[in-house]
């Protein structure tokens, strides 16, 4: 008896968490050989060149578009390596720094985080539009604030700089397959942090903390957890299980789409904001500003009249008919 008492709720935690993980696999993998064989063909060169003109209103140098064009296409770490191949004979102010921070904090991992989220019913425009065009938005407002206070104007100190690139495919076939490996276990041990915390009923006070500024966001109180999960986490393992909750029925489309486009704007606090504070950008911009950017671009997108008309350009078959249905 106590044999099954305790191998039942294990057996059903594996089975959920793979279930989920199952699901991330079937976006991520081919999310990540795309972005592979962009790279390869260039892609990153060619957007670097689209994106210069817009990097002179950011009071950032041309050749720091390569960064940010990077870090769109694969992830925060690569475009951080490529920092110190462009800037190794820039001088750069802590300014410029967090400025281009937050273009990498927002806009990053397009092609996977994308494909996630469309998954999920956020469509490919929509998303492009948020983290692209959000990014630099908050950027350029930034700049603008640190010329006119004459804030962090001095010369930029690095704290750490990331290993050299092994540009060979071995070495980013390794490196994706650990990435996949742990996340499996992030999962695993996620729903089991959210199926104790349920236990306890720490999910209700979770809730209820979180239900007035979830109300301010027109956000319904059970995309709690995910929210705190997308926040410190990351996009990622919040909408694996947002998309687990999306087939579960339990959060309406609505819910869905300003969730997720939140977290498209500000997720991974911990761990993005201390990478990039690694190289010299300041918190302000990373963290408060982000935050306060996301808690204003969402309120004001959930107040927009024709909202849900905008999950029919994304999302699986079950997310649409339920769009339909809150229609």
């Amino acid at each position: 008896m106590s044999i099954t008492r305790f191998t039942r709720p294990l057996l059903s935690l594996l089975h959920e968490s793979w279930s989920v993980y199952a699901t991330l696999l079937r976006i991520l993998v081919p999310a990540l050989l795309v972005v592979k064989l962009l790279d390869m063909l260039g892609m990153t060169a060619w957007l670097s060149h689209w994106l210069a003109p817009l990097m002179a209103p950011l009071g950032l140098p041309e050749p720091l578009s390569l960064v940010w064009a990077a870090t769109l296409l694969t992830n925060i770490y690569t475009g951080l390596v490529i920092f110190f191949e462009v800037t190794q004979n820039t001088p750069l102010t802590v300014a410029q720094v967090t400025v281009l921070g937050s273009l990498m904090a927002i806009g990053h991992s397009l092609p996977v985080e994308g494909a996630v989220a469309r998954k999920a019913g956020v469509p490919w425009w929509l998303t492009l539009l948020l983290r692209v065009g959000g990014a630099w938005l908050l950027a350029w407002g930034l700049q603008w604030s640190y010329a006119l206070g004459d804030w962090l104007q001095q010369a930029n100190q690095v704290v750490w700089e990331p290993a050299p690139r092994d540009p060979s495919l071995s070495a980013w076939l390794w490196a994706q397959l650990q990435t996949l490996a742990t996340i499996f276990f992030v999962i695993l041990g996620l729903i089991a942090l959210l199926r104790l915390l349920r236990r306890l009923g720490i999910e209700r006070l979770i809730h209820r903390l979180l239900t007035p500024l979830l109300r301010l966001l027109g956000i319904g109180p059970a995309a709690a957890n995910i929210t705190v999960i997308g926040i410190t986490l990351g996009l990622s393992f919040g909408a694996g299980l947002l998309l687990r909750e999306t087939r579960s029925g339990s959060l309406s489309p609505r819910d869905i789409l300003l969730t997720l486009c939140f977290l498209g704007l500000c997720h991974s606090l911990i761990e993005d904001t201390l990478l990039i504070m690694l190289v010299g950008a300041d918190l302000s911009g990373l963290l408060w500003a982000r935050l306060g950017f996301a808690l204003v671009v969402i309120a004001l997108l959930a107040r927009l009249p024709w909202l849900p008309a905008t999950l029919g350009g994304g999302g699986d078959e079950a997310t649409r008919r339920a769009a339909k249905q809150e229609r």
